[in-house]
């Protein structure tokens, strides 16, 4: 199994968006996310990993390389969710979707035909408003997304204010990195 770490797997270099409208999740931040999910779960193997925001895909293709057997990756601008594609043929993963939608809308349809989530996590803009954040994971469980028990994992700027988890998910802890809040919450 191929892990990516910093950015590199298998001796390649992930491919990144062209632009500045990409704020990639860091080296540590991923690592230290990967960390506290692998202590929850044991693993991720076999778990179902969704990824909003997904920019390269290097956080939800990170977790198909450690183990898990399915991730959805929605980013809304059509080249980049083409760079995620490529990223994950080069990388040879499979069990990989991804979406060209703006996250608030893919979150607002039905979960029905694609099941429920063990892992959500969340990187939207830094510019977007902690109460557009906090409705977006309403959706999540209003939609059901999430499966009983899954981790929501948002990465916001330390300069927002605290995280307001919405009814259906609790939040558990936040972790600083640099100029980078991670909250985690679980689903229930």
């Amino acid at each position: 199994m191929t892990r990516i770490i910093a950015g590199i797997a298998g001796g390649r270099r992930l491919a990144t968006p062209p632009g500045e409208g990409t704020r990639p999740t860091t080296d540590r931040v991923r690592e230290a996310v990967f960390s506290t999910l692998e202590s929850a779960f044991g693993s991720l193997t076999g778990l179902r990993f969704l990824d909003l925001f997904a920019g390269s895909g290097a956080v939800g293709l990170e977790a198909v390389s450690r183990g898990a057997a399915h991730a959805t990756l929605v980013e809304q601008h059509r080249r980049s969710a083409g760079v995620i594609r490529d990223n994950a043929r080069t990388l040879g993963l499979g069990h990989v979707d991804v979406v060209s939608a703006r996250a608030e809308t893919f979150v607002r349809r039905s979960s029905e035909d694609a099941g429920c989530y063990d892992v959500a996590f969340l990187d939207p803009p830094y510019t977007m408003p902690g109460d557009a954040v906090s409705a977006l994971l309403a959706d999540l469980v209003e939609h059901r997304w999430l499966c009983p028990d899954a981790v929501v994992v948002v990465e916001r700027s330390v300069r927002e204010a605290d995280l307001l988890w919405p009814q259906g998910i609790r939040g558990d802890r936040a972790r600083r990195y640099g100029e980078t809040v991670v909250w985690y919450g679980r689903a229930g």
